[in-house]
């Protein structure tokens, strides 16, 4: 028999928790201490101790509109009323129709055919296969290598992790399991300022030599989320564009962390006025109430997969096409569509810019950062995660740092006010922290 406590409504059972729950990157010997949630509502996150946090990562970069918003709950709350899931195999509905409806609106004139996933990770697997499979269908089979850059991110998943920086990632940890791709060095030339053209040499050298081998090019467009939180200068994506036209490659963009409005742009290939071939999209789908992503392809790209041997795209996951999520993401979306989000990313760009600029003068930063709803002072040490966590819970604010990065990207309805907080309080940590002699562990993004 159990004889631990059982949680009642308001009490979260931290012990509980430790023993037995696994949390992101986080190890069951030497757990990290979490925070216990009961509520959210706008900006704000209730702990059970009663203390409110203003949430400076949109949950990881997902809540756009805030927490509890009445469009997105009203639209779930009627959707479980109806149909809350239903197999996509032999069945469609009306969630799944007007979802594809908008993105197909909503992105480049290029997209138009929509597969909806279960999460980012496997909007990237998709992507690859889909790339995998069109070169089968256009007989050339050997075509099946991914090449992209260093220093990004994609997702958990074997395939996600073949892709994920070779160093910082986890290619050695699972060794042969995880397929070898092909690697450029990371863009170089910062976001805002001059392009250097050299660094093109490179990866337009990988291309020339393996171009026969490679299905397609993945990259994050303009910023490096887990990687490194780095923006890059839109020329360079301009010119891989031009690389991929020239060899006949494909290019899937990775938008799931930089969609709908975060970069300042509706998605962030258009800093660079490009088009993808496949474009995958996650996070701020649904607003972050409910896990869902897209994949998103050109008809020539359906038309070789719907030509090659299988005859048909072979993925299928269960939960494809939720009609819950479906209606989550719909009012998500109305939200996006009624462009609020330009006058409020503007608005935060420009306080952030103000309010973070002095700690370019503190000795342990490297670089202070801002693109659109974006945030980052660069620190010159990696980062005691569990210590500076605790120290933002102090001060009021959720402020989750890895690596050597303290950053922010808060829902985009935050106040005036709110901001301030959480950029003071990155200003107060950093300027305390410390160079650490030790290990500390590396926390990335899912």
């Amino acid at each position: 028999m159990n004889n631990e406590k059982q949680p009642t409504e308001q009490y979260i059972d931290s012990d509980f928790d430790q023993k037995h729950l696994w949390h992101p990157y986080t190890s069951m010997k030497n757990a990290l201490p979490t925070y216990g949630v009961v509520s959210a509502e706008g900006v704000e996150l209730q702990l059970d101790s009663g203390a409110k946090l203003i949430d400076g990562t949109s949950s990881w970069w997902a809540c756009v509109h805030g927490y509890s918003h009445p469009k997105i709950v009203a639209a779930m709350q009627q959707q479980t009323q109806q149909l809350s899931h239903v197999m996509f195999g032999g069945i469609t509905h009306r969630p799944a129709i007007e979802l594809a409806r908008m993105l197909v609106d909503m992105t480049s004139e290029r997209l138009t055919k929509v597969f909806l996933a279960d999460s980012g990770s496997i909007a990237v697997e998709v992507a690859m296969k889909m790339a995998l499979q069109y070169w089968q269908g256009k007989d050339k089979p050997n075509k099946q290598k991914i090449l992209t850059v260093k220093s990004g991110y994609h997702g958990d998943t074997f395939a996600a992790m073949s892709v994920c920086d070779p160093e910082g990632g986890m290619h050695t940890m699972f060794g042969e399991l995880v397929t070898k791709q092909l690697f450029a060095p990371a863009p170089i030339s910062k976001f805002g300022e001059e392009f250097d053209p050299s660094e093109l040499t490179a990866i337009g050298t990988i291309i020339e030599d393996n171009h026969q081998q490679i299905a397609a090019v993945l990259i994050e467009p303009i910023m490096q989320g887990a990687g490194g939180m780095r923006f890059y200068h839109p020329d360079y994506l301009a010119a891989l564009r031009r690389l991929c036209d020239k060899y006949d490659l494909l290019l899937i963009l990775d938008e799931i962390a930089t969609g709908f409005g975060r970069t300042g742009k509706l998605f962030a290939y258009e800093h660079a006025n490009i088009e993808a071939d496949i474009l995958c999209l996650g996070k701020a789908l649904t607003g972050g109430y409910v896990s869902l992503a897209a994949t998103i392809c050109s008809d020539e790209v359906a038309r070789g997969v719907s030509e090659s041997p299988a005859g048909v795209f072979m993925h299928g996951p269960t939960f494809m096409g939720n009609p819950l999520a479906c209606s989550a993401a719909i009012a998500s979306l109305e939200l996006i569509n009624q462009q609020q989000w330009q006058t409020q990313v503007a608005s935060i760009e420009s306080q952030m810019k103000s309010e973070l600029a002095d700690a370019k003068s503190f000795s342990n930063v490297v670089d202070v950062r801002v693109l659109g709803a974006v945030g980052v002072l660069e620190m010159n040490s990696t980062l005691n995660t569990a210590e500076l966590q605790q120290q933002f819970v102090d001060l009021g604010v959720w402020i989750r740092p890895f690596s050597n990065l303290i950053y922010i990207m808060p829902p985009y309805t935050i106040s005036a006010v709110q901001l301030s907080k959480l950029t003071s309080a990155m200003k107060t940590v950093a300027s305390q922290i410390s160079l650490p002699d030790s290990d500390i562990a590396f926390i990335s993004h899912g």
